[in-house]
């Protein structure tokens, strides 16, 4: 956009850091390069992939430019994954196993049956999730897809659905498999606290960055996330056991339940008729996250290598390639065994070492600082850290076993952040001295300092000019100097906003397929979080709906909380209105599709009592905010 501010170039000690690069890592292994080139097929002719609007959703063409040389405002190890990860079309895998890779954040495996096509991971959004199929069948043939499966309970593995499958055919027998739990891990998720993890995510993956040597030049992961429609078609099939075995159109499997690794609900699934091993998002190409960066419950390490190292007794020996749904395969038995077990060692490492390092009185920040991997796992480029780091990764272990808390009194009341910051700033001289040391230090090659300390300045006065600039100049330094796509992407993401003014959420996670797959419960715990409780506290609304085919439920808006209750036990209280509907009815109501009044006028509802407490209960609902503030306060 014309009216962004043009990213500066790379300081002296960026570029002779980046260039430092190469003498560290293996670049002449062009071996993943090979991998991530073989059994390609072709491509779709047309680069730019719409919605129905005609609206660009994804181009296949945004990374051309990381065919180039690698500039001096890239870390080069990042520059070769995210060249890697660029590549796309479609990909044979294996006999009767295909992939449409490049397309979104994620893969698309199909899997040939007796008369259709088993499609696993249907992408993020539908439009990319059309695409893909549509170029399997342009080189395949019009095969009717005859099963869906989701590996685990992460949207870019499922939203894209609706590109693939309708409802009629879900209907028509069309099954949808997924791991248990599925359902419940992947709405909640993405409602309850969705609009912070989207807002977050618009930084993760910078999707609103240009795409350039001083822009966006991926995640690690993948390149970035497309920004259509996001779907959910609720699974019909449950997998609820390792070696639970299932046949789709032909096609056997036998999975392996992997609970709390990559995600809350995961699985692998082993392909014993054709030697194959997919492994989701357990085993990739990077080092992954404990705790990713837009924000999630802390995975378990420990737990993410045992299965890894169950998944090599299980399948391992029957195997002749392994792939996931992110980044390119391995193939050669050997070659994915050991693919496998350094994958394992690298989660046990960290795991381990951060223990070991905690129990001796060590913090986060410090474990963090000095925690360095074995030297076989550090030369291993598929346990870089371009999409977890080993930085972030070992702070959430210790956050998963001691919290936010490092056990120093000093931390324990500390000011809130605008609060010490002005505290700070007036401590050290007032802004104007601040940011003039801090230029100081930006001229020194100091980045992480100046980001730490202008941060201060930021937040006792958010208007200052000279502090914004310099913030920006220095987050920017430290994003070209970042092999993590991620801390890139989020580095970036606040230069961008401190130049140029909020991006909001590109893509947002939240969509009527996720509400409509809420459970009641769900939906009212969905609405419980948004109650503004302060300006609740003297509120006592209680509303009973009488849903058809259902037992009745009393909402309680009391002392700022909002609960629900079924029966007439002692703590039950006389309702103030009653109202009679079918489930879609309260639902639309619920959601904002429908106003009170409005519901009331609607054939079969009956409202007694005082119809005003209805809507005086959902004014107390606060909206979430997708474009809240990050780096000001």
């Amino acid at each position: 956009m014309s009216s962004r501010t043009e990213p500066k170039p790379a300081q002296p000690s960026i570029a002779a850091a980046n260039r430092s690069v190469r003498d560290r890592l293996p670049f002449d292994d062009r071996q993943d390069a090979e991998d991530a080139r073989r059994g390609f097929m072709g491509t779709a002719r047309d680069n730019l992939i719409a919605d129905g609007t005609g609206r660009t959703v994804w181009d296949l063409d945004g990374y051309g430019f990381l065919d180039g040389d690698c500039p001096d405002t890239v870390n080069p190890s990042l520059w070769r994954q995210s060249r890697l990860c660029s590549d796309h079309g479609l990909f044979e895998v294996a006999d009767g196993i295909y992939q449409v890779r490049g397309f979104d954040l994620s893969n698309m495996t199909l899997v040939e049956g007796e008369r259709g096509v088993l499609v696993i991971d249907p992408l993020l959004t539908a439009p990319t999730a059309a695409a893909g199929l549509a170029l399997y069948r342009e080189h395949r043939g019009e095969r009717p897809v005859t099963g869906v499966l989701y590996t685990h309970s992460h949207v870019d593995h499922f939203g894209g659905v609706r590109g693939v499958v309708t409802d009629q055919d879900i209907a028509g027998g069309v099954p949808v498999l997924a791991p248990h739990g599925f359902l419940d891990h992947a709405v909640s998720e993405n409602v309850y606290a969705g609009t912070a993890m989207g807002r977050r995510a618009a930084y993760m993956y910078g999707a609103a960055l240009p795409k350039g040597g001083r822009g966006q030049v991926g995640a690690g992961l993948g390149q970035t996330t497309s920004t259509g429609a996001v779907g959910l078609i609720p699974p019909t099939r449950d997998i609820s056991a390792t070696g639970q075995s299932e046949t789709v159109d032909g096609i056997r499997m036998v999975f392996q339940l992997t609970p709390g690794t990559e995600a809350p609900a995961e699985l692998n699934i082993h392909f014993p008729d054709r030697a194959a091993l997919c492994m989701a998002e357990n085993a990739t190409h990077n080092l992954h996250n404990l705790l990713t960066l837009r924000g999630a419950e802390v995975r378990d390490p420990h737990v993410w290598a045992r299965y890894l190292a169950e998944a090599i007794d299980l399948f391992a020996g029957d195997c002749d390639v392994a792939f996931a749904s992110h980044h390119w395969p391995v193939w050669g038995r050997e070659r994915l065994i050991r693919f496998l077990g350094e994958q394992r060692d690298l989660y046990a490492y960290l795991h381990d070492q951060t223990l070991r390092m905690l129990n001796q009185g060590m913090t986060a920040l410090e474990i963090a600082e000095q925690m360095q991997l074995p030297p076989a796992l550090e030369r291993a480029w598929h346990a870089r850290g371009y999409y977890g780091s080993v930085s972030h990764n070992t702070k959430a272990v210790y956050q998963r076993y001691l919290g936010w808390f490092d056990g120093n009194p000093a931390h324990l009341w500390e000011h809130p952040p605008v609060e010490a910051a002005r505290r700070y700033v007036d401590f050290m001289g007032g802004a104007d001295e601040v940011v003039r040391r801090a230029r100081e230090s930006f001229a020194d090659g100091d980045f992480r300092w100046v980001a730490q300390v202008v941060h201060h300045v930021l937040f006792a006065e958010p208007g200052h000019a000279g502090a914004r600039e310099l913030q920006a100049d220095a987050l920017e330094q430290l994003g070209y100097g970042s092999e993590n796509g991620t801390w890139r992407n989020f580095y970036l993401m606040g230069a961008l906003e401190l130049r140029d003014g909020p991006v909001g959420t590109p893509t947002a996670p939240v969509s009527s397929d996720m509400l409509g797959a809420l459970t009641l419960d769900q939906l009212f715990d969905s609405l419980a979080i948004r109650v503004d409780g302060p300006r609740a506290w003297d509120a006592d609304i209680a509303v009973r709906w009488n849903i058809t085919g259902l037992d009745p439920v009393t909402l309680r808006l009391h002392n700022g909380v909002l609960t629900r209750g079924t029966g007439g036990g002692p703590a039950a209280v006389a309702p103030q209105a009653e109202v009679t509907l079918a489930e879609a009815d309260l639902r639309a109501l619920l959601v904002g599709a429908v106003s009170p009044a409005d519901l009331a006028a609607r054939e079969g509802v009956q409202v007694t009592g005082d119809s005003a407490r209805i809507t005086e209960l959902l004014g107390h609902l606060a909206a979430p905010d997708p474009g809240f503030a990050i780096v000001t306060p």
